[in-house]
């Protein structure tokens, strides 16, 4: 069965429940389960690895004991069990309770999530289906990466409870360009569902990790922050499928919330990955979190921002952008003064339109940077669209062949030995101060289409007119003597 014939089969069997409303809260439902199923399997593994592994779930209420047995209790008893007892209990479950803090983890997920289902036969139907995947199995984990990426574009249409969906070629283009590595600290402020961190992960631990001391350090390293429940409970179960035993570093909260000022040396991170949420507005009173000469209601901006100040000397970032950040003013003009002072903006990647489609239009951009040094001079790559292609859609995504020219051309780790070409040109800083800070520097090298001379064009225009003119006048004298003809 396909990827998508299994979601479609269990969020059919979810239509047919009337306490479910819209897609939101079939993926909210689907994923609640997912993570007590993958958290269950996780368990099994660790309790052959551990000697004194204990679960910080209640032994009635773990997986294995209530879900697993096909045959098992269904019908208004499972209900009266989710209900009253299991989502009860975890939502209050002690927060010592386990072993390295995983009861933390647990309670995390229970306090923003629900039970919308009232037909305790359809969740019988339901955890049965999810009980055919075996998250130890190496196969069945590959085909879950495929299910959680249908889930998450599911979740796009799900109304205001959708987020976006950074395309995998963008998330892993950029997080292999940063190259963070073994025992840097890697932060995602506004990390939606895990896509750059999961990333981060895959790439940290192909690259680095060759020891289970190397492994520890890596599941000790990996920050995000998610301000909306659905997703912060997606990004938690994604940690556990990417291998991370505690995802407690994953925290429900709005990183802006908390004044500039009381970010200390201890939370600076050597890298960031992000694409926060842009073309929208913080509630108020977010904006006095900043110094005045920064405040903005424009969340991208802050995020911004708060980047450069999370950075520690040497740090890196890679961070998605719209267009109006580049061109903006005002304020927006006092955070690029500061980010070409304090960082050394090497590279501006300037994406196509059509790639956060169906989404949002906007046109995007992403900014690589190293903090510590001012910016002596900016490089631009244009990427353009494969061959053939004048857009992107959901059955010709964007693909991370497609950057391979853009790796070619990087230069490595001090980008050395870059050329201009006709997608790639630089500019200094002192040309970026000298146009007021405008980051939207279009590409010289492009050869824009010849329309020819104004004078000539208009000229032609008039005789055009004239032409017209005594064509219709003809066909008037036509069409009268006929109708005078036909008088006769």
């Amino acid at each position: 069965m396909s990827v998508s014939t299994t979601i479609k089969s269990i969020q059919d069997i979810m239509r047919k429940d009337a306490g479910v409303d819209g897609d939101a809260q079939r993926i909210g439902q689907l994923v609640w389960t997912f993570f007590l199923k993958i958290f269950d399997d996780q368990e099994q593994e660790l309790e052959l690895l551990q000697d004194n592994y204990t679960s910080p779930i209640p032994e009635r209420l773990r997986w294995r004991n209530w879900a697993a047995d096909s045959e098992g209790i269904t019908g208004d008893e499972l209900l009266e069990f989710i209900n009253n007892d299991l989502f009860k209990t975890l939502k209050e479950l002690e927060l010592n309770a386990g072993t390295n803090g995983r009861g933390i983890v647990v309670r995390s997920v229970f306090e923003d999530a629900y039970n919308y289902m009232n037909n305790g036969t359809l969740i019988r139907q339901v955890v049965n289906k999810i009980n055919e995947i075996d998250f130890n199995r190496s196969d069945d984990r590959h085909t879950f990466g495929d299910i959680y990426e249908q889930i998450l574009k599911d979740l796009q249409s799900a109304g205001n409870a959708g987020e976006f969906y950074t395309p995998r070629a963008v998330t892993q283009f950029m997080v292999d360009m940063v190259d963070p590595e073994l025992g840097e600290k890697i932060l995602d402020p506004a990390c939606g569902t895990g896509g750059f961190l999961s990333c981060s992960i895959e790439h940290v631990r192909g690259k680095y990790v060759k020891t289970a001391e190397d492994e520890k350090l890596l599941q000790q390293s990996v920050f995000g922050v998610e301000k909306k429940a659905l997703p912060h409970l997606l990004c938690t179960t994604n940690m556990l499928l990417h291998g991370i035993e505690v995802p407690s570093n994953i925290r429900h909260d709005n990183t802006l919330a908390r004044p500039l000022r009381d970010y200390t040396p201890k939370d600076r991170v050597d890298v960031v990955v992000t694409n926060p949420p842009f073309g929208g507005t913080e509630e108020d009173g977010i904006e006095a979190n900043f110094p005045a000469t920064f405040r903005t209601r424009e969340t991208a901006d802050l995020f911004l921002v708060l980047i450069m100040h999370l950075l520690k000397p040497g740090g890196r970032a890679a961070i998605v952008l719209p267009d109006g950040t580049l061109f903006g003013e005002g304020v927006k003009t006092r955070i690029k003064e500061k980010l070409l002072e304090e960082c050394s903006l090497h590279t501006v990647v300037r994406l196509p339109n059509g790639v956060f489609n169906p989404y949002t239009g906007i046109k995007t951009n992403l900014l690589f940077f190293t903090k510590g040094e001012p910016t002596k001079e900016v490089w631009y790559y244009e990427h353009p669209y494969p061959a053939g292609a004048k857009s992107y859609n959901k059955t010709k995504p964007m693909r991370i062949e497609e950057f391979a020219p853009e790796k070619a051309w990087w230069g490595g780790e001090k980008r050395s030995g870059r050329e201009e070409s006709e997608q790639a040109w630089k500019v200094s800083v002192e040309q970026i101060k000298a146009n007021g800070y405008n980051l939207d520097i279009k590409n010289p090298n492009t050869v824009e289409d010849d329309l020819g001379d104004p004078e000539e064009l208009l000229a032609e225009y008039k005789t055009l007119l004239v032409s017209v003119a005594e064509t219709r006048e003809k066909l008037k004298r036509e069409l009268m003597d006929a109708l005078g003809g036909g008088n006769e």
